[in-house]
C-alpha cells in the first residue's frame, strides 16, 4: 500500500502498489504518518465534544443536590 496526495486538491488517498505506479504526475507519494494525521484530528475534535458533554452533566447533578436541599 502508498500514501499518495493529489497535488491540486490536497486529497491523501491509500492505494495497492499496482495502481500508485499507474498514477498521473498530479499524485506524490507521501508519508504513511502524513495519511494517518488527517484522521487524528477527527478524534481529538469528538473528545472536546465528549467533554463539553461531561461538564453539562456534571452541572445537572450540581443542580439537582441543590434542589434537594
Amino acid at each position: 500500500m502508498k500514501c499518495l496526495k493529489s497535488s491540486k486538491t490536497g486529497n491523501i488517498i491509500r492505494v495497492s502498489d499496482e495502481q500508485a505506479d499507474r498514477a498521473t504526475s498530479e499524485w506524490k507519494f507521501i508519508p504513511k504518518s502524513e495519511w494517518k494525521a488527517q484522521f487524528k484530528k477527527v478524534v481529538a475534535e469528538v473528545k472536546e465534544e465528549a467533554v463539553v458533554i461531561e461538564e453539562t452533566i456534571s452541572e445537572k447533578q450540581l443542580k439537582k443536590k441543590k434542589n434537594a436541599r
